[in-house]
C-alpha cells in the first residue's frame, strides 16, 4: 500500500509516476536531492526516523551484496515499521515483499551492473514480490547510456552516484557510452558544466557534466513514455553497450512480463525499424490472436496481397485497384513485415493501421521466417476453396515456403507488378465464376472478426450471432439486435466499444469476461483503484471490461492491468463509458 507514489502513464514496463512529496517529483527520476537515509543496522541500532513529506526516507536497513546466500538474507531481513511519511524499504532479491513502503530499494544493485542475466532474474523476482503501485529504486548503476533501458525494464528511481564518481575518475559520459576525458579535444555537450574552454575543464566539471547528462536523458525517457515511444528509442539506444544489448534481448525473451505491462492499443505510431521490432509484444500479440482467435467467415477464395504504405490499407491506391479487380469475390489478406498477415476485417485493429516500417525491397531471413510462420499458422486454422497470391516477386519465397510446408497450391497472378493492367486482369480472371458477397455479409463478418480478436475465440458468434444488424458507414459501424445497440466499431483502434446491453450479453455468454468487482458505489467518469475489490488477471491497459458492484453495473476501458487494479491504492483504474445504478 502506498500513499506517496502514483503511476499516471505506462509504456510497457516503463512508468510515468509521481512521488507525492511536498514538491512532487515526476518519475523516472534522480532522487539524490530528496532522499534521506536513516542508516544501516549492520553496525548499530538506529532510531526510527521522524521523516517528513519533503523527502523520501530510507528506513533503517540491512543491505545485501550480490551473491548473498538466501538463508543469510532471510535471517537478517529487517521487518519495517509502518510510518506516516514517504518511506522506502531496502530489500534483497530473496526477501522482497510488501512492507507497506512507498518505494523499495534493491540492494546489491552495483553487482548487477553489466550482468544482463542476473539483472533480469533479479528484476522479475522483485517485481513479482512487490506491490504493483510502489516505486522501485536501483542505486549505484545509472549512467546516461543505460538509464533509458533500465527505465524501460521497470525501474523508477535512480541516484547519480556512478555517473558522478566516473566523472571524478576522468570518464566523460554520454548517451552512447563514455570517453577518457584526456582523449577529448573538445566537449561534445552544451550543458552548464561544459560551457568553458577544454583546457579549463576539470574532473569535477566532468562529474557535474555526467550528472547533467543523466538528468537530461531521464527527461527524454519521461517524454518518450508520455508519447508511448520509449521502445522505439531503446531499440537503438541499447546497442551502444554490449551488456545493454544483452539486457534488452533477455527482457524481450520474458514475454509474459512484457505482455502484462503492454497496452492493447496506443495513440502513437509503432515504428518497426530493426530486427528487434519483430519481438515487440504488440507484433507477437497481433500474430498470436490472428492465428488462434480469428476465424475467416467468407465462403470465397483467399487472395494474398502486399501491404501498402498508407494505412488503413483499403485507402491506398494499390488496394483500391485490388478491390476493384476482386469485386467482393475473394477474401483479402495482406502480407506485411513486421506484423505477418492482416485479414481485411482487421485492417483497423491495432497495430495494423498504426505501424511504419523500413521498406528496402529486400526481406531479411528473420522477416521471411516470421511472416511465413504466421501465414502457415493462419492457413492451418482457415480453409479456402482456392488460394491466390497476388504478390510481387520478393513476396513469393514466403508463399512458396508455406506451399511446400502445407502441401497446398497457390495461383500466382502478378505478371510484372501487382498494379499493372495485365496483373489485375489475371486477378480478375482467377476469380471468375465466384459470386460476390453482400455488403451486409462484409459488415457482419467484420464485427464478428473483431470480436474474435478482441474477446477470444468464438466471441464473434457468441456475442453477435445471426440476430444482429449493422448500421452506420464503415469504418464507424454500429451493432444492434432487436432495436438495441450492442456495440460500436471504433475506427481509431479497430476495436469494439460495448453498450450496457452489449456488456450484459458478454457476461451472460460463454466467452471469458474481463471483469472488475467494485465496492458499493456508483462510478461517475472513472473508477479509482481504492474502489476496486478484485479484477481479472487477464485485463490489460486498454481492454474492454465490465464492472459490477452492489450498487452499479457498467462497461468501460481498463486504465491499469488487472493485477494493478487489485493491488493499487491510488490512480484511475477504469475509464467508465456506461453505468447503471442497481
Amino acid at each position: 500500500m502506498t500513499d506517496y507514489f502514483e503511476v499516471h502513464e505506462r509504456d510497457g514496463p516503463a512508468r510515468l509516476g509521481e512521488l507525492r512529496l511536498s514538491e512532487p517529483l515526476v518519475t523516472p527520476a534522480l532522487v539524490d536531492d530528496v532522499l534521506s537515509d536513516a542508516g544501516s543496522l549492520w553496525r548499530e541500532d538506529q532510531p526510527t526516523p521522524e521523516g517528513d513529506e519533503s523527502t523520501l526516507t530510507v528506513l533503517p536497513h540491512r543491505g545485501f551484496p550480490g551473491g548473498t546466500a538466501t538463508e543469510v538474507q532471510e535471517a537478517f531481513q529487517v521487518q519495517y515499521e509502518d510510518v506516516d511519511f514517504p518511506s522506502a524499504a531496502v530489500v534483497g532479491t530473496e526477501t522482497a515483499q510488501d512492507f507497506g513502503a512507498d518505494a523499495y530499494v534493491l540492494s546489491g544493485g552495483p553487482g548487477l551492473d553489466g550482468h544482463a542475466a542476473a539483472f533480469v532474474d533479479a528484476l522479475l523476482s522483485v517485481k513479482e514480490a512487490l506491490p504493483a503501485d510502489t516505486a522501485l529504486m536501483l542505486p549505484g548503476v545509472a549512467t546516461p547510456a543505460n538509464v533509458a533501458t533500465l527505465a524501460w525494464a521497470g525501474v523508477d528511481l535512480f541516484d547519480a552516484d556512478k555517473a558522478y564518481i566516473r566523472g571524478l575518475e576522468g570518464f566523460y559520459q554520454h548517451t552512447d557510452g563514455e570517453s577518457f576525458l584526456e582523449d577529448l579535444e573538445e566537449l561534445p555537450c552544451a550543458c552548464e558544466a561544459c560551457r568553458k574552454p577544454r583546457s579549463e575543464f576539470t574532473r569535477k566539471d566532468c562529474a557535474e557534466h555526467n550528472v547533467n547528462a543523466l538528468s537530461a536523458e531521464l527527461a527524454r525517457v519521461r517524454e518518450r513514455v508520455r508519447r508511448g515511444r520509449l521502445r522505439d528509442y531503446i531499440e537503438g539506444q541499447a546497442r551502444h553497450e554490449a551488456w545493454l544489448t544483452a539486457l534488452f534481448r533477455r527482457l524481450d525473451s520474458q514475454y509474459a512480463y512484457l505482455e502484462e505491462h503492454t497496452p492493447i492499443q496506443r495513440r502513437s505510431e509503432l515504428l518497426a525499424a530493426s530486427e528487434e521490432s519483430l519481438r515487440r509484444v504488440e507484433i507477437q500479440r497481433f500474430a498470436d490472436r490472428v492465428t488462434s482467435q480469428y476465424r475467416n467467415r467468407f465462403d470465397a477464395p483467399l487472395v494474398l496481397v502486399p501491404c501498402s504504405a498508407r494505412k488503413p490499407y483499403s485507402e491506398s491506391q494499390s488496394h483500391k485497384q485490388y478491390s476493384r479487380a476482386i469485386s467482393y469475390r475473394g477474401h483479402i489478406v495482406s502480407m506485411t513485415s513486421p506484423i505477418g498477415v492482416v485479414p481485411n476485417e482487421l485492417e483497423l485493429t491495432y497495430p495494423a493501421q498504426h505501424y511504419d516500417s523500413v521498406v528496402t525491397g529486400d526481406w531479411s531471413e528473420d522477416e521471411v521466417t516470421f511472416v511465413a510462420s504466421v501465414l502457415e499458422r493462419y492457413l492451418e486454422r482457415n480453409d479456402y476453396p482456392q488460394y491466390i497470391a497476388h504478390v510481387p516477386e520478393d513476396y513469393r519465397p514466403i508463399v512458396e515456403r508455406v506451399e511446400e510446408s502445407l502441401d497446398i497450391a497457390f495461383q500466382y497472378t502478378v505478371a510484372d507488378h501487382p498494379t499493372t493492367d495485365a496483373s489485375l486482369a489475371n486477378l480478375d480472371a482467377a476469380l471468375e465464376g465466384y459470386d460476390q458477397y453482400r455488403k451486409r455479409t462484409r459488415e457482419h463478418n467484420t464485427v464478428r472478426a473483431v470480436a474474435d480478436f478482441q474477446f477470444g475465440d468464438g466471441a464473434g458468434d457468441a456475442l453477435f450471432g445471426d440476430h444482429i444488424q449493422t448500421g452506420g458507414r464503415y469504418p464507424s459501424l454500429r451493432v444492434m439486435s432487436e432495436g438495441e445497440q450492442l456495440a460500436t466499431l471504433v475506427p481509431q483502434y479497430g476495436t469494439l466499444s460495448l453498450t450496457l446491453e452489449g456488456g450484459r450479453q458478454w457476461v451472460d455468454s460463454d466467452v471469458p469476461t474481463k471483469r472488475v468487482e467494485i465496492d458499493a458505489f456508483v462510478p461517475q467518469g472513472s473508477v479509482l483503484a481504492p474502489g476496486i475489490i478484485d479484477a481479472s488477471e487477464s485485463i490489460r491497459v486498454g481492454d474492454e471490461i465490465v464492472f459490477e458492484g452492489p450498487k452499479a453495473f457498467g462497461v468501460g476501458r481498463a486504465a491499469m492491468s488487472g493485477r494493478e487494479m487489485a493491488e493499487s491504492t491510488r490512480g484511475i483504474a477504469v475509464d467508465v463509458r456506461h453505468t447503471e445504478e442497481r
